[in-house]
């Protein structure tokens, strides 16, 4: 097993380009460093940093542009003992503005500036490279915040997720053993290192001394397997969305890789089982995860679907760092199963400090100081295997029978004339509750109601059924493939 000798990111980092200056550690579509270049940049930068006010814990907004500069500012930020505080890669002027001024960030970094805002650009990453001796150098200490990540939220002020060094290297071991990271690892990023999704498998080649590659989007497929190629990329973190693009776009060009790829990373929403059968078939060597957490306790569940199949809403088991428990409403434990549904809850030094400048909100999620309390529905079979079912908010009602939209959203999307679903409760005089399914057709497809209708009675309980069924253009989803269930409620009461 795995862990991690220093308390922190950037820590490990310096180390190993200590032990091998030379090995390849960031590359993008415009460059590539290796690790003694990455430390050189981090270190002068931070001293300019340091110069301009950054420290003592003071907040440092960075536009996110999925490169080798953003993460040296990173890094940079952290070493002059300020907070990173990342943003979505063109963000609205008025949510970077909501940001800065919540976290009252002593420096914005990005490409232009903001009129008021002290401010440096993102391409001047490299410009301050200096040499240092690593033993005359102080690393930040393991309790020390290190970042503050704002969810991006569909309605509502977004919620900062405060996370120390200590929890970034340990979510960083989770994923290193989760996925059997080896030493000579080359890490293909597409997902934004905005949210924690991109960042967290970041870190982990870091701790573990490996290379990431990074490209700006996942539509420039020309692009990414020409990278791939380059730098002999042995592994991919992707989105199901993200997946079910390259499918979409290049068939079955991922294929071509089936002799190079160690592993394949999914997480931040189900994988529909189709994607997962196609993906095995296309690179059968390849071991493939779908990871299970959220921004305040990430990585905290992974599922080898090599070693796990057929079993319904299953996400594995908790990774090295985390412990899980089902709970009932009152947070009591419970004796969980597939008829006696819990909230699912977990513990361990990956889960976040607290909720920033929300005392209460922390007091909600982290009731007693240990473990996250989700409203995420769930059961532990007896061989310890974690089962996901859905959100509390997201099960409709009808009547009287408990119905997961992942559930009907994932047999629906079988049948070849569906290219996208969503199921959500809609308002029923009869039942207080009843299941509207929106379907997106394929191309080229034709649909026929009454043909749809009997295939919908082959693969669901009739007291399950859709009571309505809508043709839409598109499911509304978030950058990581989310579905936006709120969005199709209010379309549903406005038409």
């Amino acid at each position: 097993m795995f862990r991690s000798k220093y308390p922190s990111i950037v820590e490990c980092l310096a180390r190993n380009a200590a032990s091998n200056p030379s090995k390849l550690c960031f590359a993008d579509e415009n460059k590539a460093l290796n690790y003694g270049e990455v430390w050189s940049a981090i270190y002068g930068l931070s001293k300019e940093l340091a110069r301009r006010g950054v420290g003592n814990g003071s907040c440092v907004a960075v536009e996110c542009n999925q490169s080798a500069d953003y993460m040296i500012y990173l890094f940079a930020v952290q070493m002059a003992g300020g907070i990173f505080v990342p943003l979505e890669r063109n963000a609205a002027l008025a949510r970077i503005i909501e940001i800065a001024e919540d976290t009252d960030a002593v420096l914005y970094v990005s490409k232009k500036p903001i009129e008021g805002w002290a401010f440096m650009n993102i391409d001047e990453a490299c410009n301050y490279a200096t040499a240092c001796n690593i033993d005359d150098v102080e690393f930040p200490a393991g309790s020390d915040v290190a970042e503050i990540l704002f969810s991006t939220g569909t309605t509502g002020k977004s919620k900062g997720i405060v996370l120390t060094h200590s929890n970034d290297v340990a979510i960083a071991e989770n994923v290193i053993n989760g996925v059997k990271m080896k030493a000579d690892n080359v890490e293909m990023i597409p997902m934004p290192t905005s949210h924690s999704h991109g960042l967290r498998r970041s870190y982990a080649n870091l701790v573990n001394g490996s290379s990431v590659v990074y490209i700006s989007k996942i539509t420039l497929l020309k692009k990414l397997f020409n990278m791939m190629r380059e730098y002999g990329v042995t592994s991919i973190d992707l989105s199901p969305s993200m997946l079910s693009i390259i499918f979409k776009l290049s068939k079955d060009a991922i294929g071509e890789f089936c002799d190079v790829m160690d592993y394949v990373q999914l997480g931040s929403a189900p994988l529909p089982e189709e994607d997962k059968q196609h993906l095995s078939r296309l690179l059968p060597k390849t071991r493939l995860y779908n990871f299970y957490g959220t921004t305040e306790a990430g990585c905290s569940c992974i599922l080898d679907f090599n070693e796990v199949q057929g079993k319904k809403g299953c996400i594995g088991r908790p990774a090295v760092n985390s412990v899980f428990k089902i709970v009932d409403e009152d947070h009591n434990e419970i004796q969980s199963s597939p008829e006696n549904l819990g909230f699912i809850a977990s513990a361990g030094p990956i889960n976040m400090k607290e909720y920033f400048k929300a005392p209460e909100l922390t007091k909600e999620a982290m009731p007693e100081g240990d473990f996250i309390y989700t409203k995420d529905l769930g059961y532990i079979d007896e061989d310890g295997l974690v089962y996901m079912l859905g959100r509390k908010d997201d099960v409709i009602n009808f009547a009287g029978i408990k119905i997961s939209p992942e559930e009907i959203e994932s047999v629906v999307v079988k049948n070849d004339i569906i290219k996208d679903c969503a199921l959500i409760p809609v308002d029923d005089a009869l039942t207080g509750q009843a299941p509207k399914l929106y379907i997106v057709i394929a191309d080229g497809a034709e649909y026929d109601a009454k043909e749809f209708k009997v295939f919908l009675a082959d693969v669901i309980d009739a007291n399950k059924m859709p009571k309505y069924i809508e043709l839409i253009d598109e499911i509304p989803r978030t950058f990581n493939g989310k579905i936006i269930r709120k969005k199709l409620i209010e379309l549903n009461k406005n038409s």
